[in-house]
Order: C-alpha cells, then sequence, then structure tokens
C-alpha cells in the first residue's frame, strides 16, 4: 500500500514539475504606446514636466518621452519625425512652423515674463530702464557682462528680438566685444554661469524663481511689453512628415494641457515654494502683454 501511494506521490510531484516547465501559451501584455514631447528647457528645467508627466500617463496609459531642448532644436527634431509634439515659447517661429505645414494648429496654454537679471550692484546701471533702454546701455557703455543663452532658443529669439526693438543688428552685438558672451546653455546653466560672472542675463521667470535660492542675481529689468513670454503646443502634421503617426495622442496631450484641471495645477506649481506664479495658465488664449 505504501509503495502505491510513493507511486502516485511521484507521479504528481512529475506532473507538477511538468505543468510548471511548460511555456505559457498566454499571450504578453501589448507595450504601451509611446509619445515624444520635445520641451523648452524651462519648462524641464522648473519641474513643470516632471509634476504632470506621471498624470498624463497614468490618464491615457502612455509613456512619454520628454526631451528638453531649445526651441530652435526641437523644431529640427519636429522636422526631421523624432518628436511628435511641441511645447515652446518662441511665437514668431511658431508661426512660421505652422505655416510651412510642419505644425496643425499653435495652441498658447500658460505664460509668464522674461527678466534681465544681474549683479545687485547694476554696473552699467539700468535699472528701472525699458528692456530695449537696457540693451542700448549696455551696448554704450560695455559695463557689466552680459551672458546670451546663444542656442536659438525660445529666450535667445526674444534677446535677438529685443536687440531689435532696441535698434541694433544682431550680428553687430555679437561682435561688440568682451562684454558680450554666447554661453550656448539651457536656461538653468546659463543663469549658473552669469552668477558665477555676476553678470546680466535674460531669463524667464519661472526658471529664475526655480533657481534663486541658489544664486545671487536679482531682477534689474522687470516691466515692458517684449517681456511676455507665451507658451504653446504645437502637434506635428504627419501629412507633411510622414514619420510621425501619433497625431491622436498628441492631441490628448493638448486637450491635457488646456483642460480646467490641468490649468488650475500649472496656475498652482511652484506658488506655495516660491509665493509667486511660475506659470499664469492662459488656456488656448493668446494673453495680451
Amino acid at each position: 500500500m505504501k509503495k502505491i501511494i510513493y507511486c502516485l506521490l511521484g507521479i504528481l510531484m512529475l506532473s507538477s514539475i511538468l505543468v510548471a516547465c511548460t511555456p505559457s501559451t498566454a499571450s504578453p501584455l501589448p507595450p504601451k504606446p509611446r509619445l515624444r514631447v520635445a520641451t523648452t528647457t524651462s519648462l524641464y528645467d522648473t519641474g513643470l514636466w516632471g509634476y504632470l508627466e506621471p498624470m498624463f500617463e497614468k490618464k491615457y496609459n502612455v509613456e512619454l518621452d520628454v526631451l528638453s531642448l531649445g526651441s530652435g532644436a526641437a523644431f529640427e527634431y519636429a522636422k526631421r519625425g523624432d518628436v511628435d509634439v511641441l511645447t515652446i515659447h518662441d511665437k514668431p517661429n511658431e508661426l512660421k512652423f505652422v505655416a510651412d505645414s510642419y505644425g496643425i494648429e499653435r495652441v498658447p496654454f500658460a505664460y509668464n515674463y522674461f527678466l534681465i537679471v544681474g549683479s545687485a550692484s547694476d554696473p552699467a546701471g539700468i535699472k528701472g530702464l525699458s528692456p530695449e533702454e537696457a540693451f542700448k546701455k549696455l551696448m554704450a557703455t560695455g559695463k557689466g557682462s552680459f551672458i546670451s543663452r546663444g542656442d536659438n532658443s525660445g529666450t535667445h529669439s526674444k534677446e535677438k528680438a529685443i536687440w531689435k526693438a532696441a535698434g541694433y543688428d544682431y550680428e553687430a552685438v555679437r561682435k561688440a566685444g568682451a562684454w558680450y558672451i554666447e554661453g550656448g546653455k539651457g536656461m538653468g546653466p546659463t543663469l549658473q554661469m552669469a552668477n558665477e560672472k555676476q553678470a546680466y542675463t535674460l531669463t524667464d521667470m519661472g526658471t529664475y524663481l526655480s533657481y534663486k535660492s541658489k544664486l545671487a542675481l536679482v531682477p534689474i529689468v522687470d516691466k515692458g511689453s517684449i517681456l511676455l513670454n507665451v507658451y504653446s503646443v504645437i502637434a506635428v502634421n504627419p501629412q507633411k512628415v510622414t514619420a510621425v503617426k501619433n497625431l491622436d495622442m498628441a492631441n490628448n496631450l493638448i486637450s491635457f494641457l488646456t483642460s480646467p484641471e490641468i490649468q488650475k495645477l500649472i496656475g498652482n506649481y511652484g506658488l506655495k515654494e516660491y509665493g509667486l506664479q511660475l506659470f499664469t495658465p492662459c488656456a488656448g488664449a493668446e494673453p495680451k502683454s
């Protein structure tokens, strides 16, 4: 009798082993779709994308690949089909991108303002001037270094717009003297470089506030309509850029960023930590300067 029991136990154990070793016939779960986003460094450096990304991924069951770039590089990635959607702040080039059919529609979703920051000693004496007059004085005196992004970003485009409004050819500015330095870096590293040299620089308000505790730089010029800084989201057009295949999910991102719930979160982002809004929501409407 014992032999029979031992035999039955052996058969059961062998069956269990065979079952455990038999490959499963269940189909593996399909991979989540991915959405590739090229974003301006200021939206990334402030931590806003790190805040919003998990919410979007959970809502739409998607993986976000967020690439932080200057706006100029972001446009190039989009034209090659390396990203599906842009979140940037370079209105003239955004309008051209859409006019050339690379983008479908420019949708503003938030704004803040640019600042000229620098050492509290203000060696060029530009405090209280308009941005255009401040740049004129920097050019005329050459007092105090100025760190330019120099990277074809949205901030760099705004800087060039101010030089133009001040009556200067930008190529002449670049060659004006050792006081003018092209950093070729993102906004955070540019602020750090300006801090090391106690130099002036042009920055978006959001990145400045998020780095403020690490800097000895203070706002020097913060008034002037030209300092308005609008962030927009643009889906890349698959009819023009055939490598792009994810228009539906790109449109989901646009709906997400302009939804009342997320607009409220954007408006409150950083308020508790910095005491000021890093971004003001504008849900598809172009804000007035």
